[in-house]
């Protein structure tokens, strides 16, 4: 009978698909922390697991382990090595949050553009005046570059299009393949797609290194907006914190950082033309639920060798039957 190991607090329609199962006995684990369920990886035939790390010492703790099963799609905090190593399968959810990222993307460039941090402060402290500076803008006719033209991607070039954004898109990885049908138009260089654009949009996966740095963000309009709900790292965040505050660029939307939590002495944190949000473009009561059911239910299709191969990243790993 195989053991599951649900790492990190998931919503109850995810557990209520093992709690169903007389076939699979499971340990819980609230706390979303890389020590809080390593001693419990040594019974697991599968992992379900949030956001905290899997590192290659628990790897080699996990005697009986088969599959991983990641509570979302990125996997950077996964020692994928090491799992490959003992032919151990790395499951990610298919298309289960991408609307709520772009949702989120969206949010955050309205809230850079109309500087929705500083008219809150603006209320709240009576400076009524404030509205007559006219420092809040539109997206109306403003141009877009998107940085990973993905699912999340393609949902936020459809909801900018309909505000009425001249839309573009940066994935060399796509434009070696087959490139979306629809309007949006794709750039080549990097660079050229940011001097171009009104507004940038992330979301691109992590690399080795940071993908928007000092020489990106130089040639991009002392004008222009940064969203970033992708991963942290993927922006430089020194550079970033230097263009905005030599005013190089004017505004930004950050969903991800670094560092998370990032410390107390952020200098984002004493931006006002910065909307900040803690990782949550994923996080919406649906999308937990959806990743919440898929993540599970992909290690119980794991054990029931019928995984989709395309949600296994390390192909091959398949057959858990």
């Amino acid at each position: 009978m195989p053991h599951v190991l649900v790492a990190g607090k998931l919503h109850p329609s995810g557990i209520a698909l093992l709690e169903a199962r007389d076939d699979i006995t499971f340990d819980y684990v609230h706390e979303i922390s890389e020590p809080s369920y390593a001693p419990l990886i040594g019974a697991a035939d599968g992992l379900v697991i949030r956001t905290q790390p899997l590192s290659a010492e628990t790897v080699q703790k996990a005697g009986r382990l088969r599959v991983v099963s990641r509570h979302g799609v990125g996997y950077d905090a996964v020692d994928l090595p090491s799992l490959n190593a003992r032919g151990i399968a790395l499951a990610v959810c298919g298309d289960v949050n991408s609307v709520s990222v772009a949702e989120q993307a969206m949010m955050l460039m309205l809230a850079a553009a109309k500087r929705a941090v500083r008219g809150d402060r603006a209320v709240r402290t009576g400076d009524w005046g404030w509205r007559n500076r006219l420092e809040q803008g539109e997206l109306w006719q403003k141009r877009l570059l998107i940085v990973g033209y993905g699912r999340s991607g393609r949902h936020v070039a459809r909801t900018a299009a309909a505000f009425g954004m001249e839309v573009s898109a940066f994935d060399p990885f796509l434009q070696r393949r087959d490139w979306p049908a629809g309007a949006v138009v794709p750039v080549e260089r990097l660079v050229d797609g940011l001097a171009w654009a009104d507004v940038v949009s992330i979301h691109a996966p992590k690399g080795q290194g940071p993908l928007i740095g000092t020489a990106e963000l130089a040639v991009m309009k002392p004008s222009a907006i940064l969203v970033n709900t992708a991963r942290g790292g993927v922006v430089d965040e020194a550079a970033l914190i230097a263009a905005l505050e030599a005013g190089r660029l004017a505004a930004a939307g950050l969903d991800v950082f670094e560092d998370e939590p990032p410390a107390p002495d952020n200098p984002l944190f004493a931006m006002d033309q910065v909307v900040l949000s803690p990782h949550i473009a994923g996080l919406t009561t649906e999308c937990a639920e959806r990743m919440a059911v898929a993540s599970v239910q992909n290690v119980l299709d794991f054990f029931a060798g019928d995984i989709d191969p395309a949600l296994v990243v390390n192909g091959g790993h398949v057959n858990g039957s």
